[in-house]
């Protein structure tokens, strides 16, 4: 079951992500329902981002999350409130 057929917002988070990363790996949940209350969360965009990508070799975290955010354009100021990233080792290019 894939969570972004039915919630447009991460289908498009994912495209965008795909489309300029071409990551490995990539998981996103969305966390939204996790607050509940807090002001950000009326319209959701509270979601955790899980990848890997070859274009994140070498490169410190901050680097990653500046290429994560670059990607997202337009959305880190519209549809997300939040994310929070895990990067992943990318095991293409780890047997390099």
């Amino acid at each position: 079951m894939n969570p972004a057929a039915d919630n447009p917002r991460m289908a498009r988070i994912q495209a965008m992500l795909t489309q300029a990363l071409a990551p490995t790996r990539l998981e996103l949940v969305d966390d939204s329902h996790r607050h509940a209350g807090h002001a950000g969360a009326r319209q959701g965009g509270h979601f955790t981002l899980r990848i890997a990508a070859p274009g994140f070799a070498g490169k410190r975290p901050l680097e990653c999350h500046r290429m994560i955010y670059a990607a997202l354009g337009e959305l880190m100021q519209t549809d997300i409130h939040a994310l929070s990233i895990d990067l992943l080792p990318d095991a293409a290019v780890d047997l390099e």
